[in-house]
């Protein structure tokens, strides 16, 4: 929120400096986020008025002015304003001036010069040029009766501050000037003066029937007719400099009438055009396929979770959100309706975002509106228009069906000496509580004192002891806690030696050359049916981007995206990875510290890897990296655990060259090429090979544990085996490993396969040979070769029993 120092002083004026100020609401919880002059540094410019104008004898875009600066002599001023003009008043630099830096960065300084042959005695000065804003079409022409001769920084209040505060959702009642007002009122205990507002005696009986039909949508609604306005009449300079300093640009004067009270005193409100509207107007949530123009030119569709204004005919307006266009007041409205409603913040909250976009009025009401001075508002509001548009106004209607109830809290004392952590007496507290005008009273409780409080209507955030403890410490002041070091034993936390960190996981992944990526948990739902199949992914119920709108139980969809994002940057070679939980439904997960019931979020570890197999060299011929360099990569990671991979199915993957990790008999994950319609379907030149692995099993590590060096010698045989096309490795070298030998087989491995191009005697077409190489050992005794035939011979006949294999002839 962005407001003038000025203003906040003209509520609440403490003996502080702007600093000191700023310093104090940051303190208070009210973080000041940007301290902001309102104009640069510039001096010697004063209020001037233009007496004559003459054209330039030697230039037809000049002219010759005769100005008049308050020192009783006429300055001649040669200017090429297109808008300057006898009679008008402006600013005037004139000679030993200043104005604000340049593109260069230096002060301007005025002199007296000639501008072709002619004398000028200082500057005429626009709005731009004095740094106050960015208009640059002409001279800044003030009011008529500015006092000529004063410096143009007074008169246009320019020693001034804008502060700008990044309030939490917690302060909805810090959304005005007032609010702040209140704050600083209760800090510093300097007095705060309310604005003057008096009920406006009606002098029209015109009214405008209103009917409430949702009263879990509005709880009050307050209204009034005014007739025979000017919506031409000038806005007052005081509001329109205040509304321009808060960021808010001039529109007319009822809609910077009611953004002004909005901002002096937190009660968005609407003005209507009475004679747009169709019979009376209904307060109600919107019905499927109705749709509203609003005022900013979009057009929407609504739901039943939407609350509208609606009158006999059509929407009027999105209830706390924005108007119609329908109603919406121009030039020719003569007669208009004020509306202020308090409307339920869990009725506005999110609505606005649905549209992508948001408002003042939003912003404040899915916060909290005081409800209880709706009255007043529209009373200030309503002064303000007769004063400004005139008019005749007519009887307030007020409706109030239902106000949030405000629950008593208890505070006690002693736990709130424990939390704060420094004493606190009980008169402490009680002055705190005065200062912010929350009504107490004092209930003895054996040795402690218990403060039960009523949170007023404006403190939608008091709700629990906690809110109360935090109110008593910032008020007393943060600074004021003692300095003291914390007095627990600090206990390191000793990791399981067979348990890694995430950060080793990690750094294990970057040492195989892939490169962190670090994306949303909230993905498109494109990506979850595409490359998890999983059509009930869990929806966001408020997405940042209708895009980002379901929690992802997958990584390899946030992987693909950024491998495009490198792509489109010309990336040949991509190498990337990232550690991240997944969403999933999962009846069987109950509530804890770490759990919410229903779902289940595993860490999860996925890479990606496109382009070559090596970085660019000069060694050997380059190609592409294909499933069995990603397969290593997730060996490595697994060593010394011996991962299967078992072929599967998933629907990211190509489905032959895809894999199930397996780890002790445990799937862990899957490792394949991208499916050839995911590729084409996301634009990829060529397909990228991706894994992804459960997070827990490669943060677990394999301990060492002691074996002695094998006394006896190893035997060696190799094996030349005659098996069918389809038969996998793993179930060749499992035959091998699991036949009757007592023990003697330590190890097999395939290293070679002969596949011939034409029939050969002894191997059918749909067959192939395998060499194996087959380790024995007995570490007790030595090996003879009658034992070595014997396991050898079981082996065999292992292997046709489990895979049909037979010795090649």
């Amino acid at each position: 929120m962005q407001f003038p120092e000025s203003w906040l002083r003209s509520f609440c004026n403490p003996d502080l400096t702007t600093q000191q100020l700023a310093d104090l609401l940051t303190m208070a919880g009210l973080e000041v986020e940007e301290l902001q002059p309102v104009a640069p540094p510039f001096s010697g410019v004063v209020v001037a008025q233009v007496l004559e104008v003459a054209k330039h004898p030697d230039a037809d875009r000049l002219n010759v002015c005769q100005v008049d600066v308050g020192s009783g002599t006429a300055l001649q001023i040669v200017c090429g304003a297109a808008n300057v003009r006898p009679g008008i008043k402006i600013p005037c630099a004139t000679v030993g001036a200043e104005l604000p830096p340049g593109a260069d960065g230096k002060p301007f300084k005025i002199k007296l010069g000639k501008l072709r042959g002619v004398e000028s005695q200082g500057m005429l000065c626009s709005a731009r040029e004095l740094g106050v804003s960015e208009e640059a079409s002409g001279l800044h022409i003030l009011a008529e009766d500015a006092p000529l001769g004063q410096s143009i920084r007074d008169h246009l209040k320019l020693d001034d501050t804008l502060f700008t505060l990044k309030l939490t959702p917690n302060l909805a009642h810090c959304l005005s000037v007032l609010g702040i007002a209140r704050e600083v009122s209760a800090l510093t205990g300097a007095p705060l003066v309310w604005p003057a507002i008096a009920p406006v005696k009606p002098t029209t009986d015109a009214t405008l029937k209103v009917s409430i039909e949702a009263a879990d949508l509005c709880g009050r609604f307050g209204g009034r007719v005014i007739q025979g306005v000017n919506p031409q009449a000038k806005t007052p300079d005081w509001i329109v400099d205040r509304l321009a300093r808060c960021g808010q640009r001039p529109v007319s004067a009822l809609v910077d009438i009611s953004n002004y009270v909005m901002f002096e005193l937190g009660q968005p409100s609407h003005v209507f055009d009475l004679d747009k509207i169709h019979g009376g107007l209904s307060v109600r949530w919107a019905k499927a396929g109705e749709s509203i123009k609003l005022l900013n030119g979009q057009t929407v569709s609504l739901d039943e979770q939407v609350g509208v204004i609606a009158d006999d005919q059509q929407l009027e307006s999105l209830a706390g959100i924005m108007g119609g266009d329908a109603s919406a007041v121009g030039d020719d409205t003569r007669n208009v309706y004020l509306e202020a409603a308090f409307w339920w913040p869990k009725a506005i909250a999110g609505r606005a975002r649905r549209y992508n976009f948001s408002t003042d009025a939003s912003h404040r009401f899915e916060r909290g509106v005081d409800a209880a001075p709706t009255a007043d508002y529209l009373e200030r509001l309503t002064q303000l228009i007769l004063d400004v548009c005139g008019g005749q106004a007519g009887p307030l209607d007020d409706q109030i069906l239902q106000q949030p109830d405000r629950k008593p809290v208890t505070l006690r004392l002693s736990r709130a000496q424990r939390v704060i952590g420094m004493p606190v007496s009980l008169a402490d507290v009680q002055q705190v509580f005065q200062r912010l005008d929350l009504s107490f009273s004092t209930q003895a409780a054996g040795a402690d004192t218990h403060l039960i409080v009523t949170p007023p209507s404006w403190r939608f955030d008091i709700q629990i002891e906690e809110d109360l403890i935090e109110e008593v410490v910032r008020v007393i002041g943060f600074d004021k806690l003692p300095k003291r070091a914390p007095k627990a034993p600090v206990t390191s936390q000793v990791r399981p030696e067979a348990q890694n960190s995430l950060y080793a996981v990690r750094r294990a992944v970057a040492a195989r050359g892939y490169q962190e990526a670090i994306t949303f948990s909230f993905v498109e739902a494109r990506w979850e049916a595409d490359f998890a199949g999983n059509t009930q992914p869990i929806r966001v119920l408020n997405p940042i981007a209708s895009p980002l709108s379901v929690m992802r139980s997958s990584l390899i969809g946030s992987l693909v995206e950024v491998l495009k994002t490198n792509l489109s940057r010309k990336a040949e070679r991509v190498r990337i990875f990232e550690v991240g939980r997944v969403f999933k439904r999962d009846a069987s997960v109950v509530d804890s510290n770490q759990t919410v019931s229903g779902f289940d979020q595993p860490v999860r570890v996925s890479g990606l890897a496109y382009g070559s197999a090596d970085p660019l060299q000069w060694a050997q011929a380059s190609r592409a990296v294909d499933f069995f360099d990603v397969k290593g990569d997730v060996e490595t990671l697994l060593a010394p655990r011996q991962p299967q991979f078992l072929a599967a199915e998933h629907p990211a993957f190509h489905p032959g060259r895809c894999a199930q990790v397996m780890v002790d008999g445990v799937a862990v994950g899957y490792v394949g090429e991208l499916h050839p319609k995911w590729r084409q379907a996301y634009d990829l030149p060529a397909a990228p090979v991706l894994f992804e692995l459960d997070a827990a099993v490669l943060a677990q590590r394999v301990v060492p544990s002691f074996t002695s060096v094998a006394k006896l010698q190893s035997v060696y045989r190799d094996l030349a085996l005659v098996v069918q096309d389809s038969t996998a490795h793993d179930a060749v070298i499992a035959a091998i490993t699991q036949a009757d030998t007592s023990g003697l087989v330590r190890g097999a491995r395939l290293f070679d396969i002969y596949k011939p191009k034409v029939s050969v005697a002894g191997i059918a077409d749909n067959e192939r040979s395998l060499a194996v190489r087959v380790e024995l050992r007995d570490d007790d005794q030595t090996l003879t070769d009658e034992r070595i035939d014997v396991a050898t011979k079981a082996i065999l006949v292992s292997l046709t029993e489990r895979v049909g294999a037979r010795v090649r002839a």
